[in-house]
């Protein structure tokens, strides 16, 4: 308890202290007292929000046991709505059943959509599409930041490309002029590092289409049914977002030729390229969907993937040509400083076997060679001795795959 003014000491002799005196030694008492009446407010106010944190915390945990106490919602598709009621077919065991349900739910739900019941298989509230959350991960909403001018050697490929993705999406009139369906889909194959890759990414970053990309590896599943589906939710987020393209690179994972092999594996491979090739050419209209797929196993797709319909577009995108190489270099070596004595057209005619990847290879160990000799010029030299690591980088790689082969 607060001392009260007579239990406060007199800070001077009330007997011998004159009358000033008293004044000033009571005043300088009283702004003490004060500034401990302030501290002490501040401290009161801390503990007042301290308190109500504590309080926040508390309403929420008890807020989070409430709900962790409660039932859990069971998952259901609605299969009809009539007037006495929601018929509901209840996931995992497909029970049907009749149940009711609120006026404003009646309005939001339809047939096939999913929603949430309880125990009772009351419908409590309506839940979003059952999508794969893969499918959705797929989809590219930025641009790669690679354009038509980056690639080099590949003039009559691009033209393609652009023919039969880009063109259809951005000029759909002059093939109804014409009279004719445009392509569907075009298929990417050759050596690897020939630009394969890069041709789909100028074509997302030119057209405002939704791009969706893709590896053929990432369809293959340990469980039965899961590649097929998630092809079927693929189509379907392309479908929600049209007009869409889709990269599947590496396509040879889940389009190889059929086999009479029984393993579990295969068939499972074997029922998501049946998904894909009914996703491409079935009964469904594909509608504003353009395909674009890369390989390098041309030689292992299976006949039914590569009929007009599906791939309409065969390109073949193979090692560039001298003059190929010698774009390639200058593209690789826009923003380096390069020494006057560089000669593209010779670099061009040494590196003979090299694809669009080993140049950009060859002009980072360039960078690197200079960098070593603590240069910030890279000269003829560094190109050379670059193209050479490369060359010795790739026959060791050779050699290792065929020791392990």
């Amino acid at each position: 308890m607060s001392d009260t003014v007579d239990d406060v000491d007199l800070p001077y002799d009330e007997d011998e202290a004159s009358q000033q005196e008293k004044i000033q030694a009571l005043e300088e008492r009283l702004e003490i007292l004060e500034a401990q009446n302030e501290e002490m407010r501040d401290k009161l106010l801390d503990a007042n929000a301290e308190n109500n944190k504590y309080q926040q915390k508390l309403e929420r945990l008890t807020h989070e046991n409430k709900k962790l106490k409660q039932s859990p919602l069971f998952v259901a598709t609605v299969q009809e709505i009539t007037d006495e009621g929601v018929i509901i077919k209840q996931h995992g065991n497909n029970q049907e059943a009749l149940t009711e349900v609120t006026d404003e739910l009646r309005e939001e739900i339809n047939p096939d959509d999913r929603v949430a019941v309880n125990n009772s298989l009351s419908i409590v509230k309506s839940l979003s599409s059952e999508t794969d959350v893969r499918a959705r991960v797929m989809e590219v909403t930025e641009s790669p930041d690679v354009s038509y001018e980056d690639i080099g050697g590949l003039e009559e490929q691009m033209q393609e490309v652009r023919e039969t993705v880009e063109m259809p999406l951005e000029k759909p009139e002059m093939f109804d002029d014409v009279g004719i369906d445009p392509p569907s889909g075009v298929l990417l194959y050759g050596p690897p590092g020939t630009g394969k890759t890069m041709l789909a990414k100028a074509v997302a970053n030119q057209t405002d289409a939704t791009f969706i990309k893709m590896a053929g590896s990432e369809l293959v599943h340990k469980f039965i049914g899961e590649g097929a589906k998630l092809v079927r939710d693929l189509f379907k987020v392309a479908r929600e977002h049209e007009p869409a393209v889709i990269f599947i690179d590496e396509i040879d994972a889940i389009a190889a030729k059929r086999t009479e092999s029984k393993t579990s594996g295969d068939a499972e491979v074997q029922r998501t390229m049946m998904q894909l090739l009914s996703e491409m050419d079935g009964f469904e209209e594909r509608g504003e969907i353009r395909i674009i797929a890369a390989t390098n196993r041309f030689d292992m797709l299976d006949r039914a993937i590569l009929r007009p319909g599906r791939f309409d577009r065969l390109i073949e995108v193979p090692k560039p040509n001298q003059d190929g190489r010698e774009i390639i270099f200058e593209i690789h070596t826009r923003g380096m400083n390069v020494a006057d004595d560089v000669d593209f057209a010779e670099l061009a005619e040494e590196a003979e076997s090299a694809s669009g990847a080993d140049v950009k290879a060859v002009c980072t160990e360039a960078g690197m060679f200079a960098i070593r000799d603590d240069r910030t010029e890279i000269r003829m030299e560094d190109f050379r001795n670059a193209w050479e690591k490369v060359q010795a980088d790739s026959d060791e790689t050779e050699d290792v795959s065929k020791t392990f082969a």
